[in-house]
């Protein structure tokens, strides 16, 4: 895994305007997919856990997280990758490959590790003995952006303040602030939802133009150096797709859901529905 953004802030008051970077973007190149993480010990526990000097090394996934995640890796390749897939963007020829970006959160990354792990053996056992058809979209290997697992901040889970550690009960009390005052920190110096917002919706459209301009050919494979640059040649001015998999927290992906249905703040994060842990979630801009 590896590790490409600034270290996440933990603003407990905000003081500039807070915006969807998402509203000034017409379309977006790239598929995305939510992904919240499986169930982790946090959760078992019932306890918040934002804090990144603690969850990033604690807070693992249980063993039920740990199946979820694998059954994840499951249903995202029978909805999204095989050949008898009905998703309308199964076009295999339009696409690099998959790209994961996770959260550095131990829960987020140990889901994305298992979750890739199964997705790639649903690949293998879908290979036929025989390489007949060269055009068999189940003979050919599914490429991984940098072959790795990319790990962002960006993604982390909002940073509950005062409330770190304590009871679960008391995200309601956080909720409910969120509905009429999205950009306040609360009484607990919580990150505001509009805050978490504005640095997802940032980071999709980052994401969106970096992925645009990379194709599967950077990622390191054994082809020559001449191959490498004809292809590129080529494909010089064609936009690359992918499918990309965010993996991270439920609050976090539902508050970026509402810049994907290009909301004006975070208001309504809780009037969508629910993500159930390790849950898969097409993300559309809405037109």
């Amino acid at each position: 895994m590896s590790s490409t953004s600034p270290t996440q802030q933990q603003p407990t008051t905000t003081t500039t305007t807070i915006i969807n970077h998402l509203l000034a973007r017409p379309y977006l190149t790239q598929s995305y997919y939510a992904l919240r993480h499986g169930q982790s010990l946090a959760n078992v526990d019932k306890i918040i856990s934002s804090d990144p000097a603690i969850s990033t090394i604690q807070h693992g996934l249980s063993e039920l997280g740990k199946e979820q995640a694998k059954l994840a890796g499951i249903t995202f390749y029978q909805q999204y990758l095989a050949p008898s897939s009905s998703s309308s963007d199964n076009n295999d020829d339009e696409y690099e490959g998959i790209a994961i970006i996770s959260s550095d959160f131990l829960r987020a990354k140990e889901t994305a590790s298992i979750f890739l792990q199964s997705l790639l053996l649903q690949s293998q056992q879908q290979q036929p003995s025989h390489h007949d058809d060269d055009d068999d979209y189940s003979s050919k290997k599914i490429q991984i952006y940098q072959n790795e697992i990319i790990l962002n901040t960006q993604l982390r889970e909002r940073y509950f303040g005062t409330l770190n550690g304590k009871s679960d009960r008391y995200y309601q009390n956080v909720w409910d602030v969120d509905c009429f005052n999205p950009s306040s920190s609360t009484e607990y110096h919580v990150e505001c939802a509009n805050h978490v917002l504005e640095r997802t919706s940032k980071l999709i459209v980052e994401l969106d133009d970096w992925l645009s301009s990379t194709s599967s050919s950077d990622n390191g494979d054994d082809d020559d150096d001449g191959t490498k640059q004809q292809a590129n040649q080529i494909n010089n001015n064609k936009k690359k797709k992918w499918k990309v998999i965010l993996v991270a927290h439920g609050d976090v992906l539902q508050i970026m859901q509402t810049g994907f249905l290009r909301h004006v703040d975070a208001s309504k994060h809780r009037s969508l529905e629910h993500l159930e842990t390790a849950t898969i979630r097409e993300l559309k801009l809405t037109t």
